[in-house]
């Protein structure tokens, strides 16, 4: 760790940027400000412009960019509000010359966050707010690193681009699908990309998908006086919940189950026909994610029957078992979104040689933006960054970040710059790259 990064203006920027509210459109609650993405951009672009960054793009993406299958159903209903997308732009900021893939880095940072607003200040050498650890924190870190690795070699920006994309659109659901997504696909990569989230200094060369499953009862409701004549979905429901969960659960595969919103209705004195439970199933390849939903479907189907044989012959409950296959469904409101693994032994060498640590095969990934590299040729993703999501309480009350952590982070990426100018000159001797150029 050193006392020479993120320095009091770098802190200075951070506190400025955690004042600015930045919660995602999906994750807004009524007591939530109205998002200001464009000028916290604004000043993040201000601040990487001082180490030679200049700005590739800074806009909202193209309203097709969500008209397709694997963007979840929740993004697109919001996305019928003209004025969601113009309000959630992303931030591509390049510093160098346009270079060939294999010449160049890529980190991508966050800067939305979930709602809930925390109190912004500094303190003992921790800094408050929401989005400390996750992930303003590390973005301001980030330039804190770039900054001290063009200092030690003159090689970064000339010979070595690199390119940051600060986006909107990776919390509450919205997968990276108009944020990063439409970056990645547009060629805005390196032969290196690091995504930065809380890892705990651990380089993460996986990232889990998720889908979400929507199982519902349409039926018809009753007053509580005949509750025998109507569907009753809160029985049905809360039933199929508690055998999902134990057909479910991952015993045997990498992924994670989450059994969430079950709602039927508010009130004591009527049989709600009608209602919905939601799951979310993550996984770590097409294969697991197509065994798992066809598991659920199974489970589903199998917890029906099972209702059926099990109600059949009571007096409240005659109907729903009667009816329960007719009212049931599926429907899914997030699938056939990639997942990421990759290994290149060249990529993980420097990570280890910048003070990371391999995150452990057997331990899970979890899901980020990082998903949409899956698939590029000659070129290796990883997730790093300081902090963890539940030791520094990311998505909950009294978010933090270290300054020692953010500058550990900071220090990583300038050795991680660094060492992959000194690869490029090891392996790609050229003119524009020689040995006039190292440290």
């Amino acid at each position: 760790m050193r006392d020479d990064l993120v320095t009091t203006a770098d802190q200075e920027l951070l506190l400025h940027l955690l004042a600015i509210p930045t919660v995602g459109v999906l994750e807004l609650s009524p007591t939530d400000p109205p998002p200001q993405f464009w000028e916290a951009q604004r000043d993040y672009a201000r601040a990487a412009a001082s180490i030679g960054f200049e700005v590739v793009s800074h806009a909202s993406p193209a309203p097709d960019v969500l008209m397709r299958d694997d963007v979840p159903l929740p993004v697109r209903r919001a996305a019928e509000n003209p004025d969601f997308l113009a309000s959630q732009p992303s931030l591509l900021l390049r510093l160098g010359p346009e270079l060939p893939r294999e010449d160049t880095v890529m980190f991508n940072v966050h800067l939305d966050t979930v709602a809930g607003l925390e109190p912004v200040g500094l303190s003992g050498g921790r800094i408050t707010g929401r989005g400390a650890i996750d992930a303003k924190g590390p973005a301001v870190a980030l330039l804190s690193g770039i900054r001290d690795a063009v200092r030690r070699d003159p090689a970064l920006g000339r010979d070595v681009a690199v390119l940051v994309q600060a986006v909107a659109g990776e919390e509450g659901g919205a997968m990276g699908t108009f944020g990063t997504r439409p970056l990645v696909e547009a060629g805005h990569v390196g032969r290196l990309n690091i995504f930065c989230e809380p890892t705990g200094m651990r380089f993460l060369p996986r990232a889990t998908a998720s889908m979400t499953a929507r199982v519902r009862v349409n039926g018809r409701g009753a007053i509580d006086d005949r509750p025998d004549v109507g569907h009753n979905a809160t029985v049905l429901l809360g039933f199929l919940a508690q055998h999902l969960a134990a057909q479910l659960d991952p015993r045997d595969r990498p992924g994670r189950l989450c059994v969430a919103g079950l709602h039927t209705g508010h009130l004591h004195n009527r049989v709600y026909g009608s209602g919905e439970l939601l799951l979310n199933l993550s996984y770590g390849s097409s294969d697991e994610g197509a065994a798992a939903e066809a598991a659920l479907r199974e489970a589903v189907r199998s917890g029906v029957q099972r209702f059926t044989e099990l109600f059949a012959g009571t007096r409240e409950f005659t109907s729903t078992a009667a009816e329960a296959a007719v009212i049931t469904e599926v429907d899914w409101l997030k699938r056939g979104l990639p997942s990421l693994d990759n290994a290149a032994a060249w990529a993980e060498e420097l990570l280890t040689r910048a003070g990371a640590t391999r995150w452990p095969d057997d331990e899970p990934a979890f899901t980020c933006d990082a998903i949409w590299t899956a698939g590029l040729e000659d070129t290796f993703t990883a997730v790093l960054g300081p902090g963890s999501l539940d030791g520094n309480n990311a998505h909950a009350e009294g978010e933090y970040a270290e300054l020692d952590e953010l500058r550990d982070f900071a220090a990583a990426v300038s050795s991680l710059l660094t060492g992959f100018a000194e690869h490029r000159r090891e392996t790609t001797p050229r003119k524009g790259i020689s040995d006039a150029s190292a440290p």
